[in-house]
C-alpha cells in the first residue's frame, strides 16, 4: 500500500494519523485512514455515511483512542479522495450498491496487511450502516457492531415514495441516471444550508468543523446523490429489510429529531435483532457522533463500553462454549434519554 494524503490540519485526530491508497478488485481507487495503530483493546472499522470522508472522523478517533482502540476509516468510491465515478465530481453516484462491498473487501485486506490489533469492531453511520449490515450478513470479521442513524431506509413523505421509485427507475432507462435527485444540489450540504436549518447536528462548533474542512480542502466535498444512487439505495434497503439479522452483538443509536433516515426501519430491525440495544437520543439529529458535547460524550462512552463487553463475552464463549453463550432474545424497547 502506498501512503496517501491525510489532512491533519482539519481532522483534529490523534497525532499518529496515516492514510493509504487501496484499489478495489474492479480497479476503483480508494483511501483508508488509520489512527492509534498500536492500540491495546482492538480496532474499530469505521464506515462513514454518504458525502463523508476520513477527516470528518478525526475527533471520533480521538475518543476511540482514549478508550484504547485504533480507528480505520474509509473513503467510499465516489467520495472523499477515492475515485469519483462521473465527470461531475460533485455528484454522489454508484453504479451498483453492491459495489461498496468491493470497497469493504479492500478495507479488510488492508486491515490484515497492516496487522491491526484485534478484536475488530464495526462502527457505521448512515449509508455506512446500510453497507455495514450487508457486510455483516456476508460475514464481516468483527466481534460486535454499533450503528449511528443507520440508513436502513430513506425518510420521505409517503406520497413521494412512489415518485422516487418511478423517477429513479426510469432515469436509468433513459440514460439520465447521472442527474441529481430532485431537491438536491451540486454543492456540499454544509456550505449551502445555514446552521439554523441543518438536519445534522445541534452543535454549532461541530457544524463549523464540517464547514472548515470542505472549505480548506474542497476536493473532499460532495453534492447531492444521483438518480441512479437513489434507485440503488432504495433497492438495497428494501432487500436488506427482508434479510434476517446476523448473530453479532449490536448497539444502535439514533436522534429523536432524525429527518434523513427511516426510523421505522431502524426500530423494526432492532426488534428483529436478538439482543440488540436501541437508544433514541433525546434532541439528537442525524449525526449523534457529532452533536453537542454531552451527547457525544455519552454515545462514545457507551459504544466503547459495548465494544469491550462484547469482546469479553465472545472470548469467554470461545473458551467455554458449553457453559457460556452470547445472550439472545427479543430486543428491548428503545430508551429515550
Amino acid at each position: 500500500m502506498k501512503e496517501a494524503p491525510l489532512f491533519t490540519d482539519v481532522a483534529d485526530g490523534p497525532d499518529d494519523g496515516q492514510a493509504f491508497w487501496l484499489t478495489a478488485d474492479d480497479g476503483v481507487g480508494l483511501r483508508v485512514g488509520l489512527w492509534n495503530r498500536e492500540a491495546e483493546k482492538g480496532t474499530v472499522l469505521l464506515f462513514p455515511g454518504r458525502t463523508e470522508y476520513i477527516e470528518k472522523y478525526g475527533r471520533t478517533a480521538v475518543n476511540l483512542a482514549a478508550c484504547g482502540y485504533a480507528t480505520l476509516a474509509i473513503d467510499w468510491r465516489g467520495q472523499g479522495l477515492a475515485d469519483r465515478l462521473l465527470g461531475d465530481i460533485m455528484s454522489g453516484h454508484v453504479h451498483h450498491f453492491t459495489d461498496y462491498q468491493r470497497d469493504v473487501a479492500a478495507m479488510i485486506k488492508a486491515a490484515r496487511q497492516l496487522d491491526l490489533p484485534k478484536p475488530w469492531h464495526l462502527l457505521a453511520h448512515s449509508m455506512g450502516g446500510c453497507i455495514g449490515l450487508r457486510s455483516l450478513v456476508q460475514g464481516l470479521p468483527v466481534e460486535s457492531c454499533a450503528f449511528s442513524g443507520p440508513m436502513w431506509g430513506i425518510q420521505m413523505a409517503d406520497a413521494l415514495r412512489p415518485l422516487a421509485w418511478s423517477l429513479s427507475w426510469s432515469s436509468r432507462r433513459l440514460g439520465m441516471g447521472h442527474v441529481y435527485a430532485p431537491g438536491t444540489v451540486s454543492n456540499s450540504y454544509v456550505l449551502v444550508e445555514p446552521f439554523e436549518r441543518n438536519k445534522l447536528t445541534t452543535d454549532r462548533d461541530m457544524y463549523k468543523y464540517m464547514i472548515d474542512q470542505v472549505q480548506a480542502h474542497p476536493e473532499l466535498g460532495l453534492g447531492g446523490p444521483s438518480l441512479r444512487w437513489l434507485h440503488e439505495a432504495l433497492v438495497e434497503t428494501r432487500a436488506l429489510a427482508q434479510v434476517p439479522s446476523p448473530s453479532v452483538p449490536c448497539f444502535i443509536v439514533a436522534g429523536s429529531d432524525e429527518e434523513i433516515v427511516d426510523m421505522y426501519r431502524i426500530r423494526d430491525r432492532a426488534a428483529r435483532w436478538p439482543g440488540a440495544r436501541l437508544e433514541i437520543i433525546a434532541g439528537g439529529r442525524h449525526e449523534v457522533l457529532m452533536d453537542n458535547p454531552e451527547i457525544r460524550k455519552r454515545v462514545m462512552r457507551d459504544f466503547c463500553q459495548f465494544f469491550g463487553d462484547a469482546a469479553k463475552t465472545n472470548k469467554n464463549a470461545r473458551i467455554n462454549p458449553v457453559s457460556h453463550s452470547v445472550a439472545g432474545g427479543q430486543a428491548p424497547q428503545s430508551q429515550a434519554s
